[in-house]
């Protein structure tokens, strides 16, 4: 059920960006965010995300928010049942 004056992901997304405190805690929280964001895109509830990948919605909720840290043959579920690819950096650390 489509429901009337529901901004669109995209539209919400954009102007949640240009908030470097919303910023900071969505790069904290990768890939969990990234994981909900294409849920989102791709209009499914944790539930049908959980059902695609062979897990409970309860998995895709702690990844989303950050509660969990995931494994790479998990997220690679994920990404296959999103239509996604998942990119790894290693990254000199600065401190």
């Amino acid at each position: 059920m489509a429901r009337k004056n529901m901004p669109k992901f995209e539209d919400w997304e954009a102007e949640k960006i240009k908030d470097s405190d919303f910023l900071a805690a969505a790069e904290e929280l990768e890939p969990g965010y990234q994981v909900a964001r294409l849920r989102l895109l791709r209009g499914l509830t944790q539930a049908q995300l959980a059902e695609m990948v062979g897990t409970r919605q309860p998995s895709i909720a702690r990844l989303e928010n950050g509660t969990s840290a995931p494994s790479l043959s998990f997220l690679a579920k994920i990404a296959e049942a999103l239509g996604a690819k998942i990119e790894f950096k290693l990254i000199p650390d600065t401190k």
